[in-house]
């Protein structure tokens, strides 16, 4: 989805803006960052604490369902060896179907593995966390123009992105910023079309897709069993290989 901003450099900066702590005071020199740290950051450290994570030593992985329509926020300290799930927020608006995005335009929500790579404090859908799309299987699985501009925002109107309402993002990129803030560079998310499991994967053998998700399935399988994040690479055809 291409989403408007104000200015086109203005992203950009917010991309490339200080680095802990100085992040956070940048943030927050934007009202609805602000806003959001009056309204959600209490229950947000309460909510960790109450899980035994020191927000100072946070850590957080996102994971993202289109059947069943949920984005999963799992969280831990900093050194902890396991991810355990913090909290899921409803997908608020979708488009497309089953399936990764492979053109401009064709309104079709990514899957993969991707990571967050900027922070939004004015997107014209509230508040967005922009995805490293397209990444190198996009670029070799897709046509000479992929698309790009995916985000985690606000709203609950999409074409390609991931909304969950403007009360949610808050608390999303909340968690978001607070990790990187606590050190953590590497924001993950990763897009399936379902869980990978083995009674799913049977029932869509035939779907076009299909070789495709079986790309997918090892990443899937390896963090439900070890609750911690797979290394993926990607191979010159564009697949998938969990080392």
């Amino acid at each position: 989805m291409r989403i408007l901003f104000l200015a086109a450099s203005l992203w950009m900066l917010v991309a490339a803006c200080p680095p802990n702590p100085a992040l956070r005071e940048y943030q927050l020199t934007y009202p609805r960052v602000k806003l959001a740290y009056a309204r959600k950051w209490p229950q947000l450290q309460q909510l960790l604490r109450g899980r035994r994570i020191d927000p100072a030593r946070l850590e957080v992985f996102f994971r993202v369902f289109k059947i069943g329509r949920r984005l999963e926020v799992w969280a831990r300290n900093q050194g902890d060896a396991t991810f355990q799930l913090l909290r899921s927020y409803h997908v608020a608006g979708t488009s497309g179907s089953l399936g990764p995005k492979r053109h401009a335009g064709d309104n079709q929500v990514p899957e993969g593995f991707y990571h967050i790579d900027r922070f939004n404090p004015i997107s014209t859908y509230y508040m967005s966390l922009g995805l490293d799309y397209p990444n190198a299987s996009d670029r070799a699985l897709g046509g000479p123009d992929p698309g790009n501009h995916i985000f985690v925002h606000g709203s609950d109107v999409t074409v390609g992105c991931l909304p969950i309402t403007d009360d949610c993002v808050q608390e999303v990129y909340l968690l978001a910023l607070e990790a990187r803030c606590a050190g953590q560079q590497d924001l993950q998310i990763h897009i399936f079309p379902f869980e990978l499991n083995a009674q799913n994967m049977e029932r869509y053998q035939t779907n076009k897709h299909y070789s495709f998700w079986q790309s997918l399935q090892p990443g899937f399988a390896y963090f439900d069993q070890h609750l911690t994040l797979p290394t993926v690479e990607i191979q010159a055809n564009g697949a998938y290989v969990v080392r």
